[in-house]
């Protein structure tokens, strides 16, 4: 309706829960974190909004399936404060084979590209923020006086 005021509802954001190596059916490899599944996502869902796991699955899978089908059909999809999905033609080109170097021909192709949003962006900055403080060697200089001389 023209001149209504626009609805807008802003859930609060899914938070998945840190999952020790080798858990929900992963594979452990040490030093490398553990993709987050559908499963962790339907998990995490259904127990923050108190549906069962189940019906969460389909909400979920619906979701996926709607998401495909629109990007197929507009060849584009934007998701506020998420990002946009959006489908390129990558050029026909000469490649080589990493083994011999020779050059092989590679047909032109549809790819997905993803850009993220602003919120995104932000929230990934502040978590490599985080992350890298806590690893990085301390940035003052060793105090050399009491090695020998």
């Amino acid at each position: 309706m023209p001149g209504s005021p626009r609805l807008r509802t802003r859930f609060p954001p899914v938070r998945l829960p840190l999952i020790p190596h080798g858990l929900s059916g992963s594979p452990a490899v040490v030093g490398v974190p553990r993709a987050v599944t559908k499963k962790d996502i339907v998990r995490t869902i259904a127990e923050q909004i108190d549906l069962p796991q189940l019906q969460t699955r389909l909400i979920v899978q619906r979701t996926f399936e709607a998401l495909i089908e629109a990007l197929v059909r507009d060849g584009r999809v934007e998701l506020r404060n998420f990002g946009v999905f959006q489908i390129k033609q990558r050029e026909a080109r000469l490649a080589r084979n990493p083994k011999t170097g020779e050059p092989v021909p590679v047909q032109a192709k549809n790819v997905v590209t993803f850009k993220p949003g602003k919120e995104m962006e932000a929230r990934v900055r502040e978590y490599r923020e985080s992350t890298t403080n806590e690893s990085a060697p301390s940035s003052e200089p060793a105090d050399d006086s009491a090695a020998p001389g």
